[in-house]
């Protein structure tokens, strides 16, 4: 485990020479309210600015899509509570919130509710093209200086984040990885060498160290 201060030392070091940055985003962000996910989120730009990212987020608030990180290069596998799905599932469609007035499924009458895995039946292609977008970004990132900044992701869906990315740190051998967390910041013995984990909540960390 690194000190909060030097893993931040050594992110910013590690940032100012990459060539790709990728970001896993879980459940601390997901904890956050509306004024405290603003400023949360504006800090987290300032690292990512001009730089080539990538983001995946497993918190479904849809926050995030509302910042000025670029949507092109955002993915949201677990859905976000902006986009709507039929209750029922008797549809693949998915709407925005306030394309249907009434909020009632034109196909079957089913209330719609929130695009996501808290779904009974959660309609998983409105994620999918950018999902594909993705993949196709992080096959160009092998052998080259990959940063992988995993904040605040636990263990409800391991394998979206926090098992990819340690996949990832595994096969790069000039990527570094950096794992923020204030309960689940352990790193596997096989990336220990170029992998930190950091016992911190990483939203103070990122607003506190990093996105100055």
């Amino acid at each position: 485990m690194d000190s909060i201060r030097e893993a931040a030392e050594k992110l910013q070091a590690d940032l100012a020479e990459c060539e790709c940055l990728l970001i896993g985003l879980g459940a601390e962000w997901g904890r956050l309210k509306e004024a405290e996910s603003i400023s949360a989120y504006k800090s987290l730009y300032q690292l990512a600015k001009g730089k080539n990212y990538f983001v995946v987020t497993t918190v479904t608030d849809g926050r995030i899509f509302g910042t000025s990180f670029d949507p092109e290069r955002m993915v949201a596998p677990c859905g976000n509570v902006n986009w709507l799905q039929c209750s029922r599932s008797c549809t693949k469609d998915i709407w925005e919130k306030g394309e249907i007035p009434d909020g009632i499924c034109p196909h079957c009458g089913a209330p719609l509710t929130g695009n996501t895995i808290e779904a009974d039946c959660y309609i998983e292609e409105g994620y999918l093209p950018q999902w594909n977008r993705y993949k196709e970004w992080l096959s160009k990132t092998l052998n080259r200086r990959l940063v992988l900044l995993e904040l605040g992701e636990g263990f409800k869906t391991p394998t979206v984040i926090r098992w990819p990315f340690e996949k990832t740190a595994f096969f790069n051998q000039k990527s570094h990885m950096y794992r923020v967390n204030k309960k689940f910041f352990q790193i596997s013995g096989e990336i220990r060498e170029r992998a930190h984990g950091v016992e911190t909540d990483s939203v103070e960390f990122v607003k506190k160290f990093v996105g100055k």
